[in-house]
């Protein structure tokens, strides 16, 4: 299974757009980010900025397997 920060970096090659450049349309250092990739460590507000520089949706649910419903 890929983690967040995989994930990010096959969609900014996807998008041709470097880490700094992310970084830039999130009003945060390369440096800052680049910490974040590498402990995957970002909040859900972090998540859908970042989705919504790359131009994605960003969907987080949660499914209740015995029931089928989801948050």
């Amino acid at each position: 299974m890929l983690t967040m920060g995989e994930k990010i970096k096959i969609m900014l090659k996807r998008r041709n757009i470097t880490l700094s450049e992310l970084a830039e349309r999130l009003g945060q250092s390369r440096q800052n980010l680049s910490n974040k990739m590498n402990r995957d460590n970002f909040t859900e507000k972090e998540l859908i900025a970042i989705a919504e520089a790359l131009d994605c949706t960003y969907k987080a649910t949660l499914t209740m397997n015995d029931t089928g419903d989801t948050i």
